[in-house]
């Protein structure tokens, strides 16, 4: 059984950090122990365990009188684990400073191209379609996803080393998971999308209603919580006692659970099958979705009709590939956590990377975001 220790002054001095983590605490409450070790600085002793299934604010407020020192979880050996500490890369210093220029150009061009990306369909017209409809979200979620990893990496990159409490690690990992579950669905509805307008051109515009739309986005952001909240309640309710020291550059699951004294088997289980689940769901629409676009392109005869019609599925399939292949030597490999070197330098790819690249592959491929963009410029070029 887990324990912490709950600290009113900590939390109180951060309040919008406790709302977060509290949020998520009440969301994964299921998988959480629900006993309470107050110590009070006066006497030093420790009280009677304390029996919640919730915290809400009004009780976190009603025992401040105990003046808890620390937030965090009791291991087995004793140890209390408040915090952890987020080693980095552990290179050397010059090469580190190299490494945070070239970490705050590429957020800087995954800011700035996903932005604009977004900027630029909504003011187009000739955008305002479906599949341009899921490419926002998509820049979206890639904003969300590198605004997670990135900043935290620079920090780590500028001062060595990163200690973050407890809280703001599982809040992290909550909305890591959200993000990157929530991009595998979409790209899942991207691929449906193709298929309709492929399949079925003339019945793609009562197919694809503001409403369908919505519903499958939605379906996508809901997808993602549910995992995120499954997946969290699962990592979180594990006794931290081996160290404190995560061999990565943000909490993610294979280094955490090497930190891990208590019995993992049932809870990994069910990550294992969580994340199974998502991707295998996920892949298999995209798969089946272009296995009828293929049957379709192959029965068309028209001179360049062929490629031309693929081209407007190319884009989509590179970013799955390059997102699912690195996601799939990661997760569901089978020594998943044994080679944290390599896993450091797939998750840039997945975290930093791929949201960069995702706004230059649906660019430069695609001629209608290319004379959009082009257009854009001119007005600008024209205004001043």
């Amino acid at each position: 059984m887990m324990t912490f220790i709950l600290s009113v002054d900590q939390l109180l001095s951060n309040v919008e950090q406790s709302f977060i983590f509290l949020f998520i605490w009440n969301l994964m409450r299921p998988f959480k122990p629900t006993s309470v070790f107050i110590s009070s600085l006066e006497g030093g002793q420790e009280e009677s365990p304390l029996k919640y299934s919730v915290f809400p604010l009004p009780q976190i407020i009603s025992i401040q009188r105990h003046r808890a020192d620390n937030l965090g979880f009791m291991a087995e050996n004793g140890t209390l684990v408040t915090e952890f500490i987020l080693l980095g890369f552990q290179v050397q210093a010059e090469l580190q400073m190299g490494l945070f220029f070239v970490f705050l150009v590429l957020y800087l061009i995954t800011m700035v191209g996903n932005l604009g990306m977004i900027v630029l369909i909504q003011s187009d017209s000739r955008l305002q379609t479906p599949m341009y409809f899921f490419l926002s979200h998509l820049s979206f979620l890639d904003i969300c996803y590198s605004s997670v990893i990135v900043p935290q990496l620079l920090e780590i990159l500028d001062t060595d080393k990163m200690v973050i409490t407890f809280e703001r690690c599982a809040t992290q990992f909550f909305f890591f998971t959200l993000c990157a579950s929530a991009e595998c669905f979409l790209l899942a509805v991207m691929a449906y999308d193709r298929y309709v307008a492929v399949c079925n051109p003339l019945l793609y515009a009562t197919a694809m209603t503001p409403q369908t739309r919505l519903g499958l986005v939605a379906g996508a952001y809901a997808g993602g919580m549910f995992n995120s909240v499954v997946r969290t309640g699962c990592t979180f309710s594990i006794s931290f006692c081996k160290s404190n020291q995560v061999d990565f550059f943000f909490c993610d699951l294979p280094p955490l659970m090497k930190l891990a004294c208590s019995e993992t088997w049932l809870r990994e289980q069910v990550i294992y099958f969580l994340a199974f689940s998502v991707i295998t769901t996920s892949v298999s629409v995209i798969l089946i979705s272009y296995l009828f676009i293929i049957r379709a392109i192959l029965k068309i005869h028209a001179i360049g009709g062929k490629a031309k019609t693929f081209s407007t599925c190319a884009s989509h399939m590179t970013a799955v590939t390059l997102f699912f292949g690195t996601l799939i030597f990661i997760y569901l490999k089978g020594n998943m956590g044994k080679s944290l070197e390599k896993d450091k330098i797939v998750s840039v790819f997945y975290t930093v990377l791929i949201p960069m690249l995702n706004p230059m592959i649906y660019s430069l491929r695609n001629k209608e975001v290319k004379e959009a963009l082009k257009k854009a410029l001119d007005r600008m070029r024209v205004s001043k």
